[in-house]
């Protein structure tokens, strides 16, 4: 199966060449790379043609936008401008962040997964971060999701749920929309891909803001998004969180944003959750 890989970038020339590095020493080689270098000040464009003068496979989309990285937009207007450059003649399509260092085996697995059955839509590994010199799982989501950072689609999976959304939440809409069509997601434990920036770093209010607004955009309600802001802010050890959510939840309301979904996916997004969450809930209540 042929695979492309669009990695989008802001100033990442102390990670970018590890991760190209990890691509380039693949068991089966992507058929493309395209790096989409966004408005970099620093050397990150220097650092991929050095690369590209060495591996004809990958090359370089320069694009302008806005400095402030506000989640979810920036990047997948990045990937997008990536995406344009690229034929048809792909199976996989993968978005990859710009900091990660990919096991040698990792996409032969990811291909090896797609192949056992045609209506696996989307697979993934997890990321880990470094702790006092130890790599632990980058527990931020249930082992269900796959990361942002390291999505990789059926060409058909793709197209039906209409692309990637520059919008914050837009990892998770895409999950959400392949259950809708019902195609099955995949994350595969072994697979441990070494995140070498931890998520949301340099997250400011506004951008804590924009997960309450997503929320709200896919559909979510009230309940739904209450529960889900108080369990991102566990998670993220940082319980004070769930009021901006909550804040940016209910400034969305009011404005009366536009959803991310229609009604119909919306409606079913809810029951979806809804499901998930009495799973858990019955799980719990027979393991104690």
């Amino acid at each position: 199966m042929n695979y492309y890989v669009i990695i989008p970038t802001y100033n990442e020339e102390k990670y970018i060449s590890l991760t190209l590095q990890s691509l380039v020493e693949q068991t089966i080689l992507p058929s493309k790379i395209v790096v989409v270098n966004d408005n970099s000040t620093d050397a990150t464009e220097a650092i991929v043609h050095s690369f590209i003068s060495k591996y004809p496979f990958i090359s370089l989309v320069n694009k302008n936008s806005d400095a402030i990285h506000l989640p979810g937009s920036k990047v997948i207007q990045a990937f997008k401008k990536g995406y344009d450059t690229l034929d048809e003649h792909y199976d996989l399509i993968a978005k990859l962040d710009a900091d990660l260092i990919f096991p040698s085996h990792y996409f032969e697995t990811i291909i090896n997964h797609f192949k056992s059955d045609e209506r696996i839509g989307m697979v993934g590994g997890f990321c880990y971060i470094e702790k006092n010199g130890t790599w632990i799982l980058e527990n931020l989501t249930g082992k269900d999701h796959i990361r942002g950072a390291l999505k990789t689609y059926r060409k058909k999976t793709f197209k039906e749920i209409g692309g990637l959304k520059a919008e914050m939440g837009w990892d998770t809409v895409d999950e959400l929309l392949c259950k809708f069509y019902n195609w099955k997601i995949v994350t595969d434990q072994n697979l441990h891909v070494k995140h070498l920036k931890p998520t949301g770093a340099k997250y400011n209010q506004a951008a804590r803001f924009k997960q309450g607004e997503a929320f709200y955009r896919l559909g979510y309600g009230f309940w739904i998004t209450a529960i889900a802001s108080m369990k991102l802010a566990l998670m993220k050890k940082k319980p004070m969180l769930f009021w901006d959510y909550m804040r940016g939840f209910w400034k969305a309301k009011k404005a009366k944003k536009t959803l991310l979904v229609t009604e119909a996916q919306a409606k079913f997004i809810r029951r979806y959750r809804w499901n998930k969450m009495k799973e858990k809930l019955f799980l719990m209540v027979i393991f104690y």
